[in-house]
């Protein structure tokens, strides 16, 4: 996970397509329209891991040009097949309701 964030960081597109599954690769990325990106940090949530299985849970901080700080929050799923690692797919969790979101919705239940 984390040679293919910096692989995105360094807008390495080769890298990327070959650590990919063949049954889900793009055939390109085009990086380079992109290059208003940058990327801030990673902080790896949780990891699983079995022989030839393994899910990720991330979240990715970037900004577009001048724009403010986003964040990208990704479970990925990577498979091993001939000692290597490939990329399969990702979902996206979806967000939390806050504390206060919650509280106000279970009082008008009530």
């Amino acid at each position: 996970m984390r040679s293919r964030y910096s692989a995105y960081m360094l807008q390495l597109e080769d890298y990327l397509l070959a650590t990919w599954h063949p049954l889900t690769r793009p055939v390109a990325l085009s990086l380079a329209e992109a290059d208003t990106t940058r990327w801030l940090g990673l902080d790896i949530r949780s990891q699983q891991e079995t022989f030839n299985s393994a899910r990720v849970e991330f979240i990715a901080r970037y900004r577009v040009g001048g724009g403010p700080v986003q964040k990208l929050h990704e479970i990925s799923r990577f498979v091993r097949e001939d000692e290597r690692w490939f990329y399969l797919d990702g979902e996206f969790p979806p967000p939390k309701a806050s504390f206060a979101k919650t509280t106000f919705a279970a009082l008008r239940e009530d």
